[in-house]
């Protein structure tokens, strides 16, 4: 698959609304040759564990031992979060509770390093705040949120298609908030798509939003929440597909419900995201390229549990 080629599809068509920006300096330049990997670590009740050392973890790459070069607990990495929020029209009657929720996240979230960005997606993606880490600026693009277009309505969307109406662009809007928000960022890096899991149209695929993000070293948490009216009250739809997109990237699922809800879940991510351990290592396998690497990381107190990425892509060329 050719990413480029996807990406201008997908901005020519209008998938994508970005405002015009100001071109931004040079990126800062990193090794890339160091495999960087964000990992969370709970106990047997589920309860984070933030005081392990770089000796208590063990990283194997197609199931070869690796040496860890990098590591720090607690990390002050800076963090730049993508918000993404469906708007498609089963999820009408839980906008106003998540742009709340959102905006008490970020304010607690967000550290004078860290920087977020939010993105809508129903019948396209569209931008509405462009990195900031102003918590007001942020405000005010979730009172941008709006409800898009129903899928079955007379206009399915920007660029009309044969067979295939555009009504819940889920993969497309992760796919672009990788590559184009995110894939030149430095430091910690998520994608936190608030949604049903619901997919309708999308150009890309759920395996390529997948590789985008990995390429993009970010994890993606997803936080499910459906709106038993908008199915009739008795359907749910499967969150098999978000499952995937979190587990592969290191992140998981978070399901709001009567038990947990949206702002409970939201204090849940705040302290995952305060408790991660930052690891790094250069491949023992000093190949260029080859595709995807398979990283299994775990705790050598097999008591814990590690949620880490579950591969990355080698660089191409040398």
């Amino acid at each position: 698959m050719v990413f480029p080629r996807v990406l201008a599809a997908l901005v020519a068509s209008g998938a994508l609304l970005i405002p015009q920006q100001e071109e931004l300096p040079a990126p800062i330049k990193v090794d890339v040759d160091v495999v960087n990997i964000l990992a969370a670590v709970r106990d047997k009740k589920g309860a984070l564990v933030s005081s392990l050392s770089k000796e208590d973890f063990v990283i194997t790459e197609d199931g070869a031992a690796q040496t860890i070069k990098y590591f720090s607990r607690e990390t002050d990495l800076p963090l730049t979060i993508g918000l993404l929020v469906d708007v498609s029209r089963s999820q009408e009657n839980l906008i106003e509770i998540e742009k709340r929720a959102a905006h008490e996240f970020f304010t607690r979230v967000l550290r004078p390093k860290d920087m977020a960005f939010l993105i809508s997606f129903g019948s396209d993606a569209e931008l509405l705040q462009d990195h900031t880490g102003s918590p007001r600026l942020l405000q005010a693009g979730l009172e941008k949120l709006r409800v898009g277009s129903d899928p079955a309505g007379p206009h399915p969307g920007p660029v009309p298609t044969a067979h295939t109406p555009r009504g819940t662009v889920l993969y497309d809007a992760v796919y672009l908030a990788a590559t184009e928000k995110l894939g030149r960022e430095v430091g910690r890096k998520a994608i936190v798509a608030i949604t049903d899991g619901v997919d309708m149209g999308s150009r890309v695929k759920l395996e390529e939003a997948i590789e985008a993000a990995h390429r993009a070293d970010t994890v993606i948490y997803s936080i499910y929440y459906v709106d038993a009216r908008a199915y009739g009250g008795f359907y749910h739809p499967s969150d098999s597909s978000l499952k995937k997109l979190s587990e592969e990237t290191g992140g998981r699922v978070f399901r709001v419900d009567r038990k947990h809800t949206l702002p409970q879940i939201f204090e849940e991510l705040q302290q995952e995201m305060r408790s991660q351990y930052a690891l790094g290592y250069t491949p023992a396998n000093g190949r260029k390229g080859g595709g995807f690497r398979r990283i299994e990381v775990r705790a050598r107190d097999k008591s814990l549990k590690v949620q880490a990425r579950k591969g990355y892509y080698a660089a191409e060329g040398g």
